[in-house]
C-alpha cells in the first residue's frame, strides 16, 4: 500500500519515523523503523535513515506491505476474558500459557485462542506470528493482558506504553525478607553476554528499566510484594528483584534452581492494568483476581 504525504512547515526539523507516526498513527514508530530499514521509505525518492531530519516540501513516500498471510492455525479454547469491546480485548492469562508463537510454541498460544475467539479483528502492526499483541507477560506469569483489535488501537496503546503511562502492578513472592517497606531498582536490562537467552542488569549495554516494589507482607524467609513496572523490558520484575538478591520464588532461571514448594515457574502474577481507552480517551483499569495456586502459596507461608 502506497502512501505519500509532504512536509509541513510545522513539522520540518524533525526525526523522518516521528514525522511519519504522527502523520499516520495507525503505524506504530517501530513499525516505522522497520519500513526504513527495508528502504521502503523514500524521501524525495531516495531512501534515508530513521534519524533523517526532515525539511519543509520534503516528499514522504512510503510502500507499507499488506499483512502476509497467517499460517497460525485458530484454536477453540477457554479464553478468561476480563473485559472486551470492539478495540481492545483483556485476557486473564493462566500460567504455562505462550502469548504468541514461535519455536517449539506453533499451537496452543494465545494467539492461536485469539484468532479462532476474535477472527479477523486483531491487529496487523506486529506481523503474522502476534496479531493483536501490544506487550507480553512471561509462559509462567499469570495475568492480565491487553490485546488489540486494530491498528490504530495497537498505536495508541503503543503510545502509551513508550510513554510508561500505563499502570501495570504485579504481585509476587520473593526469596528473603525485605527490611525496607518500600524501594526502587533503577538498573538497566539487556542480554546476559554469556547467555542469550537470558537477561541481565547490564551497565554497558542495557536500556533503562524501573521497577518500584512495596512489601505486603513478611514471611520467616519469603516477602510478599507488589511491584510497579515504569519500564516493560523482559523479564524485568525477575531480573531486578534477583539483582537485590531477593529473585522470585520459584523462578530457577533467575533464583535457586531447587524450590522447596511445588510450583510451576515464577510466583508472579500481573493483578492490575491501567491504561486510556484508544478510542473513549477514559482512563479504566482491569483487575485479575489471584489464581489458585498463588492463594495456597501464601497460606502455607502464613502458617509456616
Amino acid at each position: 500500500m502506497k502512501r505519500t504525504f509532504f512536509v509541513s512547515p510545522e513539522e520540518k526539523g524533525g526525526r523522518i519515523d516521528v514525522t511519519i507516526s504522527r502523520t499516520f498513527p495507525e503505524l506504530s514508530r517501530s513499525h516505522v523503523q522497520k519500513l526504513l530499514k527495508s528502504e521502503a521509505v523514500l524521501v524525495n525518492g531516495q531512501p534515508v535513515k530513521a534519524n533523517y531530519k526532515t525539511l519543509e516540501g520534503d516528499c514522504v513516500e512510503l510502500n507499507v506491505p499488506e499483512p502476509a498471510e497467517l499460517e497460525i492455525q485458530a484454536e477453540s479454547m477457554d479464553l478468561d476474558i476480563l473485559y472486551e469491546d470492539r478495540d481492545v480485548i483483556l485476557i486473564n492469562k493462566p500460567k504455562g500459557m505462550v502469548v504468541h508463537p514461535a519455536p517449539g510454541h506453533y499451537s496452543g498460544t494465545l494467539v492461536n485462542g485469539l484468532m479462532y475467539h476474535c477472527r479477523d479483528e486483531l491487529s496487523a502492526i506486529n506481523g503474522v506470528h502476534r496479531p493483536g499483541i501490544v506487550h507480553r507477560i512471561d509462559k509462567d506469569t499469570t495475568g492480565v493482558l491487553i490485546v488489540c483489535k486494530n491498528d490504530t488501537a495497537h498505536s495508541s496503546i503503543a503510545r502509551q506504553l513508550k510513554d510508561h503511562t500505563i499502570n501495570r502492578r504485579y504481585q509476587a513472592v520473593v526469596h528473603g525478607v525485605i527490611k525496607e517497606e518500600e524501594g526502587t531498582v533503577d538498573a538497566p536490562i539487556g542480554r546476559n553476554p554469556g547467555d542469550r537467552k537470558k537477561m541481565c542488569v547490564n551497565e554497558k549495554n542495557g536500556r533503562r528499566a524501573v521497577t518500584h516494589y512495596r512489601v505486603l507482607e513478611r514471611f520467616g524467609q519469603f516477602t510478599y510484594i507488589e511491584c510497579r513496572l515504569e519500564t516493560g523490558r523482559t523479564h524485568q520484575i525477575r531480573v531486578h528483584m534477583a539483582s537485590i538478591h531477593h529473585p522470585v520464588l520459584g523462578d530457577s532461571v533467575y533464583g535457586p534452581e531447587r524450590c522447596p514448594f511445588k510450583l510451576q515457574g515464577q510466583t508472579l502474577h500481573a493483578g492490575v492494568l491501567g491504561f486510556v481507552h484508544p478510542r473513549t480517551g477514559e482512563y479504566m483499569e482491569c483487575r485479575s483476581p489471584l489464581p489458585q495456586y498463588f492463594q495456597d502459596l501464601l497460606t502455607k507461608l502464613r502458617n509456616m
